[in-house]
């Protein structure tokens, strides 16, 4: 409900301030320039004449390079809102759920919140988008949402630490959860309006080594932090600090009296939508994402029981064997997302990076699966974390080039996540079914599972070809 005022609050503020944003490289521009960024808008069916919309965005920068700070300033805030959101998802609520509902009851309550709280996720980052797209503000378009996101998703994460009901946890999540995706929706959008192609290698690889690097500090505090209040304030605090680092360095567009387009409720169900016959290089980048995140996002889940099944770890072991695993996947996400993405830029194209990427991580599933040993295991880890690290690296700066519609960057952004979202919620449902139906074959259920995410993914790597417009 906060988040649901906070959203109205801006957008009222939006329509009654009556401004719009147009960068310096568009004030420039020259007449046939200005008419060639122009976007159409909706027939008005008000009695009133109808007026034309003067575009939200331009087009990819005409700068040199990205402004001085930002990337850097890019890194910190990616990683301070991977932080606030993978910290209570791998370890903070399980803990607190147990807490409150004791161990037999909490993987039950677990579920609903986790379920839930994806759901929140997946709608709020497209549709924050959309609405930073539309902001006018003249604090900029991506600032209020990057500032206001931080500000409620670390109240939210406060609540979960003093709740003392599943109920007032689930409620906080939620928030949490839509709150920091609308952060990142708005932090992601930045990219394209601030750095040049040339560049988006080097930027899209300093996001991508948020993740990993969150999962570690993460991890960590966890440990470290000696209360529920804590474990879930503290991340909070650090997304916060991060967020206004960002905000404060971002040169955000400026606002000038002007109009906008209509924002009505075909507007509102297009924040999820988009057309694959019209844009058919952003819909096989979208597909070709999801399919990638589908083969990763199993392993995770399901590595510890693998371990139980085929190296019978006693129990009071399986964390460090996880924790050492994570550690070498870690490692090699973050070396190679620097050097992915650098190479990326250097080379000028992005089609062989990201299918070599996903033919590293296939390989390291493969490897994984069949492996004979802990020692095999950690190689594996490795392998797989070098693979989707350097893919992280590379698509996002594919995608960037991709994007349908200039003038609705970060909603395209938001609809492009779904593909990172999705299969967090379609992974866990298939699974149970893949696993049950491989435990007869001579190499066991779980290995059956990461066969199959291999696959997957091997097919999500090969169909980045079909995106035609880079190389």
């Amino acid at each position: 409900m906060g988040l649901l005022v906070m959203i109205v609050v801006i957008i009222d503020h939006s329509v009654k301030t009556g401004v719009t944003l147009t960068p310096p490289a568009l004030q420039r521009a020259e007449p046939e320039s200005m008419e060639s960024t122009m976007t159409t808008p909706a027939p008005d069916t008000s009695p009133a004449p109808r007026r034309t919309a003067v575009p939200m965005t331009t087009v990819s920068p005409t700068v040199d390079s990205a402004p001085r700070g930002y990337i850097p300033s890019l890194g910190v805030a990616t990683f301070a809102v991977f932080l606030a959101l993978l910290t209570p998802a791998l370890v903070g609520l399980q803990l607190k759920l147990v807490d409150l509902v004791g161990v037999q009851a909490a993987p039950g309550a677990l579920g609903l919140v986790a379920a839930v709280g994806a759901l929140f996720a997946l709608f709020a980052n497209p549709l924050a988008g959309r609405l930073s797209d539309r902001t006018l503000s003249r604090f900029g378009r991506r600032r209020p949402w990057i500032v206001g996101g931080a500000v409620v998703g670390t109240l939210a994460l406060v609540l979960i630490g003093v709740a003392n009901s599943v109920a007032l946890v689930l409620v906080g999540w939620c928030l949490a959860q839509a709150a920091f995706n609308a952060a990142l929706a708005a932090v992601t959008a930045t990219m394209p309006d601030q750095v040049p192609e040339r560049q988006r290698g080097r930027a899209s690889s300093i996001m991508g080594i948020g993740t990993p690097l969150a999962i570690l500090v993460g991890s960590a505090s966890v440990a470290l932090l000696p209360s529920d209040v804590l474990r879930f304030a503290v991340p909070g605090i650090i997304a916060l600090l991060g967020c206004l680092l960002f905000a404060a360095v971002l040169q955000d567009r400026r606002a000038r009296p002007d109009e906008r387009p209509p924002f009505d409720l075909r507007g509102f169900f297009g924040s999820f939508v988009f057309n694959p016959r019209k844009n058919p290089d952003f819909a096989w980048n979208w597909l070709s994402r999801f399919l990638m995140f589908f083969g990763y996002t199993g392993i995770g889940s399901y590595l510890a029981f693998f371990v139980l099944e085929r190296f019978a770890v006693p129990d009071d072991q399986v964390a460090g064997v996880i924790l050492l695993a994570n550690v070498c996947s870690v490692i090699g996400m973050v070396a190679a997302s620097i050097v992915g993405g650098a190479l990326s830029d250097r080379i000028g194209m992005r089609r062989p990076f990201v299918a070599a990427a996903g033919l590293i991580m296939v390989a390291g599933l493969v490897v994984l699966a069949f492996a004979p040993s802990l020692g095999v295991l950690y190689a594996a880890e490795a392998l797989i974390g070098i693979g989707f690290g350097s893919y992280l690296a590379v698509d996002l700066a594919l995608a960037t080039s991709v994007l349908p519609n200039e003038a609705d960057r970060a909603k395209d952004l938001g609809v492009l996540n779904i593909a990172n979202a999705l299969p967090q919620s379609i992974a866990p449902a298939v699974a149970p079914a893949v696993i049950a139906a491989g435990a007869a074959l001579p190499f066991g259920g779980y290995s059956t599972w990461f066969l199959l995410g291999a696959l997957v993914a091997a097919v999500g790597a090969l169909l980045v070809y079909r995106v035609k417009g880079v190389r």
